[in-house]
């Protein structure tokens, strides 16, 4: 345990990788990269397997990653976890653990596939978590409202250390009632535990306390200081001494396969980012704490918005992420850097971003409206389906709060630009037209527009929108963002 901790820029791991590092691309691609048993706790929570598409960021109609054509079939999505899962076996330590968070749709399936890859002799135990109340009445049959974790080990001597729930004093079964019967003046509960030793063969610890004569566990002097505290007590007159042990200083219940005990992210939570598969910080520190030591590798080879990495960078261990989003890897770092309080450079960096207009160019449509939002230091919008012709806004920081709305996601300041997107060669005069009608909709003075490139059209129209209105377009095309050639424009 506490193994020290190497700097996030170390190299002796990976020859051309570092540790405290987000990867962007297949991870099919970025895993055989990785060393063979070096990583001491691996944790996916990939894409589910359900009838619905699965929708990449925040519950889009616009933009899913097309699971629909790819895992069509439960056949078709095992297919696609079993050689990336066959690579994180062969770069798990022996002493290291995996963890494959999964839900109901294809648990059962997951199980036998990681069976084949890891060995059933690997398989520890599948962790039931309950992640919502079921609220649907409307069917016959048992609503689902838990995801499954299955947990499989490299080998027999892996990092273990147990994990206890504190007992809530406001909220004890009958049976920890019955034990810690007795309550002190200033509300602790104790139960009475026996003094005497269990070894008979102590002559020096054998003495008369309070009228009994026995061999005890404690010394002499040691009794008489915990009697003096009020520590040690006779129950009633003429009793055997007994010690108080208090409920509060027990380490509490040892956590079992039903994790009933973390909430799930709701719509309050105060790190909750929107993302759709977000899972609770307190659940990954959870795991990370009980299958790694301080200095220890973590990997997430899905890291989505990167809620183990943030577990493994507060418990002080090393990580890398990887997801195939570059949206995504910028979110992780976003969420770093406002979590964590890293810089982007020093402390972390995110690696294999697009940088090419032909990358650019195949990339999802709502990939690349929120990469071009947040390239320019803006909001993507959450909602694609009637986005009012607006594609993400920038809040500059001379804005305020306006009076009497509701702070949230930043829509409650007064000062912002509209940004629209377009990913096309060349924005015309109806996108520029379009893109006008946001502007006197939402009374806006500035706004910008993202492209490849622009009609002479196009240029001319946001001219004359200028003279006509005073209004201002600022056309960006995506080359000057890559040549990080906007400041001037932005101002």
């Amino acid at each position: 345990m506490g193994k020290a901790r190497k700097p996030a820029g170390q190299q002796d791991l990976f020859p051309l990788r570092r540790t405290q590092a987000i990867y962007c691309g297949d991870n099919l691609q970025q895993l055989p990269q990785i060393p063979s048993e070096s990583v001491d706790l691996i944790y996916i929570d990939p894409p589910f397997n359900s009838n619905r598409s699965y929708e990449v960021f925040w519950g889009e109609a616009k933009e899913k990653r097309a699971f629909d054509d790819r895992h069509d079939s439960t056949q078709a999505y095992i297919n696609y976890m079993r050689p990336r899962c066959a690579e994180l076996t062969r770069v798990l330590k022996k002493t290291g653990s995996f963890y494959y968070h999964c839900d109901w749709h294809a648990s059962h399936y997951v199980k036998v596939m990681l069976d084949e890859i890891l060995g059933e002799n690997a398989f520890q135990s599948e962790i039931i978590w309950k992640r919502a109340t079921a609220k649907s009445l409307a069917f016959k049959g048992f609503p689902n409202n838990h995801d499954a974790i299955l947990y499989y080990t490299g080998g027999p001597d892996f990092t273990w250390n147990r994990p206890f729930i504190g007992y809530d004093p406001d909220d004890l079964d009958a049976k920890t009632i019955r034990k810690y019967c007795h309550v002190d003046p200033d509300g602790r509960r104790y139960t009475l535990g026996d003094l005497t030793n269990p070894n008979p063969d102590r002559p020096n610890l054998k003495y008369d306390f309070m009228g009994h004569t026995k061999v005890w566990r404690w010394t002499k002097e040691r009794m008489q200081d915990a009697y003096n505290q009020g520590i040690v007590i006779q129950p009633s007159a003429g009793a055997v001494p007994r010690v108080k042990r208090y409920l509060d200083e027990q380490e509490g219940r040892s956590v079992d396969t039903v994790w009933i005990d973390i909430a799930p992210i709701n719509s309050q939570a105060d790190e909750r980012i929107g993302y759709p598969t977000q899972k609770p910080l307190v659940l990954l520190e959870r795991i990370v704490s009980v299958s790694s030591n301080p200095g220890d590798l973590i990997l997430d080879a899905f890291c989505g918005c990167g809620t183990a990495l943030v577990a493994a960078e507060r418990l002080d261990r090393r990580w890398i992420g990887i997801d195939i989003s570059p949206t995504a890897c910028r979110v992780v770092g976003d969420r770093l850097e406002t979590v964590c309080k890293l810089k982007n450079g020093p402390d972390f960096a995110i690696l294999g971003l697009p940088r090419k207009e032909a990358e650019l160019r195949d990339m999802p449509p709502f990939e690349f409206e929120s990469w071009a939002v947040i390239a320019l230091g803006g909001n993507p919008n959450r909602a694609k389906v009637g986005d009012m012709g607006m594609d993400g806004k920038i809040f500059p920081v001379s804005s305020t709060p306006v009076a009497g709305k509701q702070p949230g996601e930043l829509g409650f300041m007064d000062a912002w630009y509209p940004v629209q997107v377009k990913q096309k060669d060349k924005a015309g005069r109806p996108d520029i037209d379009a893109f006008e009608a946001v502007m006197m909709r939402e009374n806006r003075d500035k706004g910008y527009f993202v492209s490849f490139g622009f009609t002479s059209d196009a240029v001319t129209e946001i001219g004359a929108f200028f003279k006509r209105t005073g209004k201002s377009i600022v056309p960006l095309t995506v080359r000057e963002i890559l040549d990080d050639m906007i400041a001037m424009k932005l101002a």
